[in-house]
């Protein structure tokens, strides 16, 4: 077995974070008092802001508590409002620790990558008590032999420190027999890179690489990657 270790990223990997935000933000703006008219707008204002802050977070351009405390005001700013960006994250954070939605087929896709006797390990820079939620709230935490989270670790990817924790915890640990498979570039593939781990790019959209980051795999689906695991 080429790769004893694989460790996987979760959201747009396994969760379906774009459906587990959708509805969180749902609950947030109403229960903030956003007309029901208005939500899609401050959807659609917010979604790409935030994926904005987390890229900046992975380039070390803002820090965690950071990117948590602002994006609320931020958002609601645009629209003229001033809001308890605190009360407000908390509250989003509660909504989003409930949703457990996955992709279509990762329980198959896991029972089955599990079946092949394959060590398997969730990792994420998402907030400890939300991944951990969604993650008791979904199907597929009983596939995981450990839980690798960037609160806890104290590093995020793609940083080395964040892969130096895994190799300390896991017995028999190597990066040679280790995969890590996702769907950022900056966070997961270039963590590989940076850890000496070979990756797979996780990229349904069929998304163009224009980051430093080289993925050993790019990959439109599962099947793909159980092709690779029977290398």
């Amino acid at each position: 077995m080429p790769y004893k270790f694989l460790l996987f990223d979760l959201d747009h990997t396994l969760l379906d974070f774009d459906r587990a935000e959708d509805l969180a933000l749902t609950f947030l703006l109403e229960e903030a008092g956003v007309a029901s008219q208005e939500i899609k707008v401050y959807k659609d204002h917010y979604i790409p802001m935030n994926r904005a802050m987390w890229e900046d977070l992975n380039h070390g351009l803002i820090t965690k508590p950071e990117l948590l405390r602002t994006r609320f005001p931020r958002l609601f700013e645009h629209f003229g409002k001033e809001v308890d960006g605190s009360f407000l994250a908390g509250r989003y954070q509660h909504f989003l620790s409930q949703q457990g939605q996955e992709l279509p087929q990762a329980h198959a896709f896991l029972a089955d990558v599990k079946d092949r006797g394959h060590k398997i390990y969730a990792v994420t820079n998402g907030v400890s008590f939300i991944q951990r939620g969604r993650l008791q709230a979904s199907s597929i935490l009983p596939f995981f032999d450990d839980v690798f989270i960037s609160d806890e670790v104290g590093a995020h990817k793609p940083s080395t420190d964040f892969f130096d924790k895994i190799t300390n915890q896991v017995h028999d640990f190597h990066p040679s027999s280790a995969l890590i498979i996702g769907d950022s570039l900056t966070a997961d593939i270039q963590g590989g890179n940076n850890a000496g781990i070979d990756s797979v790019w996780f990229n349904p959209r069929n998304l163009v690489n224009e980051t430093p980051a080289v993925p050993t795999y790019q990959v439109k689906n599962y099947e793909e990657i159980l092709k690779i695991l029977s290398k």
